[in-house]
């Protein structure tokens, strides 16, 4: 954490020391940040906050450090609307879909297809990028997602039997229970 603040400080000299100018002040911030980004590594801390400096001309919330850190964490996820607008014109059977990441076809899945599908995009959007948000975070938290998988046809398909055997199975059944 302080190399991040080191990096804030040669880059927004003034800005720095004029919102942190109390060394009090500066520590409680500090404990704020390393409790807020603890789920990041220090790689992805330091990515997220050059990202950061390069972006803005003024000094970053937490929010802001929060924003760019998932960016930076989640290479290879869409943003939230991006995914969405995939799992919506995914063809059918979703599970076969070519995905840019498994949890856009989850989220999707969690969302309903049907719902996606039947509602605009201001009832669906929220709800999709609710279930989005949650893989993005377990993507994040270090979990691999497995890539959606089609459930294959049995090897044989059973012929229905007969009536006449349906009635002997019945009345093996009854004998067997006593009835």
């Amino acid at each position: 954490m302080n190399e991040v603040f080191a990096l804030l400080r040669i880059n927004y000299h003034n800005q720095y020391y004029k919102a942190y100018s109390d060394t009090q002040v500066l520590n409680q911030i500090k404990r704020l940040w390393l409790e807020s980004l603890a789920r990041f590594s220090a790689e992805t801390l330091l990515r997220g906050v050059k990202r950061v400096i390069e972006n803005s001309e003024f000094l970053p919330t937490l929010h802001t450090m929060i924003h760019h850190c998932e960016s930076e964490s989640s290479e290879g996820l869409p943003d939230a609307h991006s995914a969405y607008i995939q799992a919506c014109r995914a063809p059918s059977p979703k599970a076969n879909a070519k995905w840019q990441h498994p949890a856009v076809y989850y989220a999707g899945r969690d969302s309903d297809w049907f719902f996606l599908s039947s509602n605009t995009e201001n009832v669906a959007f929220p709800v999709f990028q609710r279930h989005y948000k949650q893989y993005v975070e377990r993507v994040i938290g270090g979990e691999v997602l497995a890539p959606p998988s089609t459930p294959l046809l049995p090897e044989t398909i059973e012929v229905p039997l007969s009536s006449e055997e349906n009635r002997a199975r019945l009345k093996a059944l009854r004998e067997e229970l006593g009835l």
